[in-house]
């Protein structure tokens, strides 16, 4: 039997502005997008990454109700989750590549630990550290 994790999910606030982030801004393609009512089931992948999908989810019905919903968005905003990680070939240059596509850098790329490191965060507050693939 294959076992393995396909799905992570991630709170956003708005699930179309975190799909034009993904998609337009880190190269994520869709892969699901479907609806049932008011819940939107929507995930992309890493082009690299076919078997793996990011859920982009709004905190809510039916899975949490209104006042947990509200407090997960606080606790999202503030950058308050743990940071996703995203490996790279060239920290730097991807750094500048999406500095120049407008997104927001909490750490410019850094040398440490035998490779370079940055940090950013999606429009929604949930943080990512870039990590360079060691050579």
């Amino acid at each position: 039997m294959n076992q393995g994790i396909e799905v992570v999910g991630l709170y956003v606030h708005d699930q179309g502005e975190a799909l034009a982030f993904y998609v337009e801004k880190l190269g994520f393609r869709v892969h699901t997008d479907v609806g049932n009512g008011d819940y939107r089931w929507l995930t992309v992948q890493h082009p690299d990454q076919p078997s793996f999908q990011l859920g982009l989810f709004t905190p809510g019905p039916p899975v949490l109700d209104a006042a947990t919903a509200q407090t997960v968005r606080e606790i999202v905003a503030k950058g308050a989750m743990p940071p996703l990680v995203l490996t790279v070939d060239d920290c730097r240059a991807a750094y500048d590549r999406m500095l120049a596509q407008g997104v927001e850098f909490t750490q410019e790329p850094v040398e440490r630990y035998g490779t370079v490191d940055a940090g950013f965060r999606d429009p929604s507050g949930n943080g990512w550290k870039m990590i360079q693939r060691r050579g």
